[in-house]
């Protein structure tokens, strides 16, 4: 409403995190718009308008994340306790590498590596934490040249200890109940309960006899299964876990259900013509 009033902008890049002690890229402009290309590590942009009587409060806008579909290299991690060495591949041999890792934009640490190197160590991981990696490659060793040159050359995820998941899946639900079958859905380990990569879940279900099935196992990514050849008329207790290369976790409260005497019963149509004499 008072843009009429607006001399310019300031826009301040910062990049999550900053070991350099430079301040934030202080950019002045008159329009509404600016197109930056940065890398994928994260930012933080402040906002401000100003006129004769001065500076308006920042607006703060936090650059979300990108997937990494299309980066040049790959990274490689190996844990060495509560260190990791970084390799990647394919052998890139820019000026510097600045790295990235943490486990989240708020727990993030910076390293910048200009020696010409084909790993480098990192430290301060924790065991059943879920960390991200980003390696960025820049041809300009300067710190405050990075947000306006460095380009990511790869990201990963990585655990330096895994564990077994803490829970197991959350709402367990049976839907479809017929004679013989029946659906069970269930949603993920949230991923804060995994400890580690989540490889995949099991099923498994008695009947009366507490006779128990063989276990049914599914990949990380299906969260629903059909279970078939089940008698009519029985009653079912159903447990799924999850599982990461540590081993299997806990399983979910037993979810009965029982199967019916008789099937769905299909609608029978008759059709009747009448003819006239």
């Amino acid at each position: 409403a008072q843009s009429e009033n607006v001399l310019g902008y300031f826009v301040d890049v910062e990049r999550i995190p900053n070991s350099c002690s430079n301040s934030p890229n202080h950019i002045s402009l008159k329009d509404r718009d600016i197109c930056i290309n940065v890398s994928m590590a994260y930012y933080r942009v402040n906002i401000s308008a100003y006129n004769e009587a001065g500076e308006s409060p920042q607006a703060i806008y936090i650059v979300p994340e990108f997937p990494g579909t299309d980066l040049p290299g790959q990274i490689h991690v190996k844990s060495q306790g509560s260190n990791a060495v970084v390799t990647w591949t394919p052998e890139y041999k820019p000026k510097c590498f600045v790295v990235d890792w943490g486990s989240g934009k708020e727990d993030m640490n910076m390293k910048i590596v200009t020696t010409a190197t084909g790993n480098f160590t990192l430290d301060n991981f924790q065991p059943y934490k879920l960390y991200k990696i980003m390696v960025h490659a820049s041809d300009v060793c300067q710190c405050e040249n990075f947000v306006r040159h460095e380009k990511t050359f790869g990201v990963t995820h990585f655990y330096s200890v895994e564990g077994v998941p803490r829970t197991g899946p959350s709402n367990v639900t049976i839907l479809n109940i017929t004679k013989h079958s029946a659906l069970v859905k269930w949603t993920e380990i949230a991923e804060e309960d995994r400890l580690g990569f989540l490889q995949g879940y099991r099923i498994s279900y008695t009947d009366p006899s507490r006779k128990k099935s063989p276990a049914i196992i599914l990949n990380s990514s299906t969260t629903s299964y059909r279970l078939t050849g089940l008698k009519e008329k029985t009653t079912y207790q159903v447990q799924i876990s999850g599982f990461t290369n540590a081993g299997e976790g806990p399983l979910t409260l037993s979810q009965p259900f029982s199967t019916p005497k008789y099937g769905t019963v299909e609608p029978l149509c008759i059709c009747i013509t009448q003819h006239e004499s």
